[in-house]
């Protein structure tokens, strides 16, 4: 996954530009995390071991932006132990009340050293929620430079002010080629302490790579 950093930071300066003076006002939160696997598009990013991860949110209007870290390991593949996520947009909602969500993210691998790692991608999004509380929605990442393009579809239900669990199914298109779908099945259950408890099965059609095998991830995270 190779990118032009210069390119990252055009597209993140022009989407601070065009939010103008959105940062006088607005809201800020945060948000710890420990996962038994950092799991990502249905492939382990942690060398299916343990991750901590956390970050930041801004919010003004239709306008946000946010940064996100996590600890990674890739193996005999890379050196590289950290993952620093960069990201900012716009979303809103029409009249007849589907959401929409056009944003910026820029994946970047600080200790990576001379390894290429860091990539960008682009983000549109679309979600419904019907009068009964079923949600849906599709999203569409595309890597400009590398010119890979992923796909998703999700539906997810809220049982209670509580629980909720949703369904999603992806497919990840490299322009160099190795496509795969991925899918996963999951529940979230808020606790009352405030921290939230999300127990996730993930499968993909990758074969004979262990990191892409089935599995079943616990996660904990609070907001901030």
């Amino acid at each position: 996954m190779k990118t032009k950093v210069s390119r990252a930071g055009v597209a993140l300066v022009a989407l601070l530009a065009t939010a103008g003076t959105a940062f006088a006002e607005g809201e800020w939160s945060g948000n710890v995390a420990v996962t038994s696997d950092y799991v990502w598009r249905g492939i382990s990013q942690s060398n299916e071991d343990p991750a901590i991860s956390g970050g930041f949110d801004y919010a003004n209007g239709s306008f946000y932006a946010g940064a996100w870290a996590s600890n990674v390991d890739f193996g005999d593949a890379s050196d590289t132990n950290l993952e620093a996520d960069f990201y900012g947009g716009f979303a809103s909602a029409f009249a007849n009340g589907i959401t929409w969500d056009l944003g910026v993210i820029y994946y970047a691998y600080p200790d990576a050293d001379d390894e290429d790692l860091d990539f960008l991608e682009l983000k549109a999004a679309l979600g419904y929620e019907f009068e009964g509380g079923v949600a849906v929605g599709g999203e569409v990442y595309w890597d400009p430079d590398n010119q890979n393009v992923y796909y998703q579809a999700t539906a997810g239900y809220g049982f209670t002010e509580a629980f909720a669990a949703d369904v999603s199914v992806g497919n990840y298109s490299f322009d160099g080629g190795g496509d795969y779908t991925n899918w996963s099945l999951g529940g979230t259950y808020a606790l009352p302490i405030g921290i939230d408890v999300d127990l996730r099965y993930w499968g993909t059609d990758v074969d004979d790579v262990d990191i892409a095998d089935e599995r079943v991830v616990l996660t904990f995270s609070k907001s901030l």
